[in-house]
């Protein structure tokens, strides 16, 4: 019954099989998530698993054409993430200690590329334009893992703080750190095995065009978006950034950098988060078929083929995972060292900047696009299995870091619970309280509620509880 469903999807017409494949996506998503939420895991990981799920290895319920008419996907979800980014490059944020996690921001991300780029280029033997692209997006970490976490331990302090500055930044250095890359290996393949200047260029000022014109978006849309609706900033802002994908995609450039500099003009100049948080709720249906799309996409049989250089994708894939992971800890320490950070920051950061999804799965993939081929296929493959790893361990690591720089008290985790009675006492004790501080306010002749007061009976508890909860839900 389920292959005849499957027959089905696949023979019926164009718009029926988009329609219930898009729906499948979001529905398998979905339902992926209450797994790994039981285990943890940042939603990112179940996208990726329900793509391979679903795609051609497995259940195969993704038509190859589907796969294939979605590839816009990738720029426009980027383009969101590159967005959301820049929300946090306000200059009076930076002014105080900007300069220190700049310092360390640059050492972590360039440190792990550096890394990458001698395992792959003088260990393994890859040619020079795989290097250069598997070695900058080695730069980029995946912040959703580790806030989640810091959200989930309520944790706080120093070393939380230049976390949170150091995963805004390292986005920015692993996009510059791709264009650069991407460009030079694009010179590399026209040109065969030399080194022409002007092929390098041409891209690199392409990027250029593309963050000025994002800067000037940022003005526009602030124009735009004065004064009007909840439902007309929503609109504006996503032409906007839609028709800035496809300028990006004339130019031949990834609007990430473009929309990130578009955002943070358009911070600084009104100060309106709002925009952001609205867009934040359009956002996930969106991330979703892009990561359960690059699952369908993982070339899961490419993982026992051979690279260019004869090293198996398994061998690549595995050496990548720990070298990075050695790189991003070892640039951390040094930028804590010099920067005069404290023994516990300097320690531990390099534990929770081991996350990597969102932006390098993106890179990836357009990377894939421009350098096609084996080449192409190779770096894709690697990346998203790895990604899947980093998506498995990160957030453990990050919480291990948390709690090695004492971020927060282990002990809050596992407060005991709260009898029913108990609870009930807490809420009328938090009403009585209430009362108190109403009367304190009132004029003097009104009456005051005598001080010992005495405590309200079991059979009450029903009825201030109702109070309690509609109070509550009028406030």
């Amino acid at each position: 019954m389920f292959a005849q469903f499957v027959d089905y999807l696949h023979d019926s017409s164009p718009a029926s099989v988009a329609v219930m494949t898009v729906a499948l996506m979001l529905m398998f998503g979905f339902l992926l998530t209450r797994v790994t939420k039981l285990l943890k895991l940042p939603n990112v990981t179940a996208y990726i698993i329900t793509g391979i799920l679903i795609g051609p290895y497995c259940l195969n319920l993704v038509p190859d054409s589907i796969a294939k008419s979605t590839a816009f996907l990738p720029n426009i979800a980027l383009a969101f993430i590159a967005f959301s980014t820049g929300q946090f490059f306000r200059i009076s944020a930076l002014r105080g200690n900007g300069a220190k996690v700049l310092v360390i921001t640059i050492l972590e991300a360039c440190v792990a590329s550096l890394f990458v780029f001698i395992a792959s280029y003088f260990v393994l033997g890859m040619d020079l334009a795989f290097s250069a692209v598997i070695a900058a997006l080695a730069s980029a970490t995946a912040p959703a893992s580790t806030m989640m976490t810091i959200r989930q331990t309520g944790a706080h302090g120093d070393f939380v703080n230049t976390l949170l500055q150091v995963v805004a930044l390292d986005d920015v250095v692993g996009l510059i750190a791709y264009s650069v890359a991407v460009s030079i290996a694009l010179a590399l393949t026209a040109s065969g095995t030399g080194f022409d200047f002007s092929s390098v260029t041409l891209p690199i000022l392409m990027n250029i065009a593309s963050v000025i014109i994002g800067a000037v978006l940022g003005v526009v849309m602030k124009i735009f978006l004065a004064n009007r609706s909840k439902d007309n900033r929503l609109i504006i802002s996503i032409a906007i950034l839609f028709g800035f994908c496809g300028i990006c995609e004339m130019l031949g450039v990834s609007p990430l950098l473009g929309c990130m500099f578009m955002s943070t003009v358009y911070i600084n100049i009104t100060d309106d988060d709002k925009l952001f948080k609205q867009l934040n709720y359009f956002n996930p249906p969106i991330l979703l078929l892009f990561f359960v799309r690059s699952g369908v996409c993982f070339e899961l049989g490419a993982l026992t083929g051979k690279g260019e250089a004869g090293a198996s994708l398994l061998t690549i894939g595995v050496v990548y995972f720990l070298v990075r992971i050695a790189g991003k800890y070892a640039g951390a320490f040094w930028g804590c060292l010099i920067t005069g950070k404290s023994k516990l920051v300097r320690n531990y950061l390099g534990l929770a900047l081991i996350p990597q999804a969102g932006v390098a799965i993106g890179l990836a993939e357009l990377g894939a696009r421009t350098l096609g081929g084996t080449t192409g296929s190779t770096l894709h493959t690697v990346i998203l299995a790895s990604s899947v790893l980093y998506e498995l361990i990160g957030p453990a690591c990050a919480k291990l870091s948390l709690s090695l720089s004492h971020s927060y008290d282990d002990s809050a985790e596992e407060s005991p619970k709260v009898s029913p009675q108990e609870e009930d006492r807490i809420i009328i004790n938090s009403l009585i309280e209430r009362i108190r501080q109403i009367q304190s306010e009132l004029p003097e002749h009104a009456q005051a509620v005598p001080a010992e007061v005495s405590p309200v009976s079991v059979q009450q508890h029903t009825t201030l509880r109702h109070l309690h909860t509609h109070n509550t839900n009028y406030n």
